[in-house]
């Protein structure tokens, strides 16, 4: 009988979760909220990483604490790495090359590919247009060839009271209906746009109501963790011939 070889104390989380240090509300659909997945993922707080030195600053700073929670996670068994929010894609390297698993810090990588597939404008809806800089996109290999179309959510009451500026109690169906909102106006002013893709990782519980409101495909994090997901952790094809 083949010997089965331990060395930790705990098994069966496929995905690592690096999460900012938040006390907003992680409702189901939320990267933060464990059920939002139908497989186990762990999740690790960077301490003191808050919304202000990640997405309005862009803090260098925070690097090597994010680098060392990532290597705490592979050592844990995790087989791929994500995280909170999309502005960590300013880490995307560094952290790759930090860790022997897959790494995909932001939803923003995945625009080039929605591109490919559509060869139409992407629409990107962002927490903070104000701070979503052109090095954010280099980082995620959005160059000139790649037609987008950006728009924030930072002047929305509610998403800001909640998300920007971190506050502990919520309405979600007022961030829901300032979501969709935006995303009617993107549309409407570009409409070009071929796809939506939501660079803010706390935007996926509400991607069936911009597809709904927009028809358009709608590409969040979740769907991304699930597809890395997917290619870390195999399944056997079984059924009838």
């Amino acid at each position: 009988m083949e010997l089965i070889k331990g060395g930790r104390t705990f098994y069966g989380e496929s995905i690592g979760i690096l999460t900012l240090d938040t006390k907003f509300p992680r409702v189901p659909g939320d990267i933060g909220n464990a059920s939002t997945f139908n497989f186990p993922v762990r999740l690790k707080v960077v301490k003191n990483a808050s919304i202000d030195r990640v997405v309005k600053k862009g803090d260098p700073s925070l690097l090597e604490p994010f680098i060392r929670a990532a290597r705490e996670l592979e050592n844990e068994g995790v087989k791929a790495i994500t995280t909170s929010c999309g502005f960590l894609v300013l880490f995307q390297d560094q952290l790759a090359r930090a860790v022997n698993v897959p790494v995909f810090t932001s939803n923003l990588l995945v625009v080039p590919l929605v591109y490919k597939l559509t060869r139409k404008r992407v629409g990107i809806i962002t927490a903070c247009s104000e701070t979503l800089t052109d090095e954010h996109l280099k980082a995620a290999s959005i160059d000139e060839n790649i037609p987008t179309a950006i728009v924030g959510l930072e002047n929305k009451s509610e998403f800001r009271r909640v998300i920007l500026e971190n506050s502990n109690d919520m309405s979600q169906n007022k961030i829901e209906k300032e979501v969709v909102e935006t995303a009617i106006m993107l549309v409407e002013k570009h409409p070009d746009v071929g796809s939506i893709v939501l660079e803010c990782h706390n935007l996926a519980p509400y991607s069936a109501a911009i597809h709904d409101a927009t028809k358009l495909p709608v590409f969040d994090i979740v769907s991304f963790t699930n597809f890395i997901h997917n290619n870390v952790i195999k399944k056997r094809f079984t059924g009838f011939l």
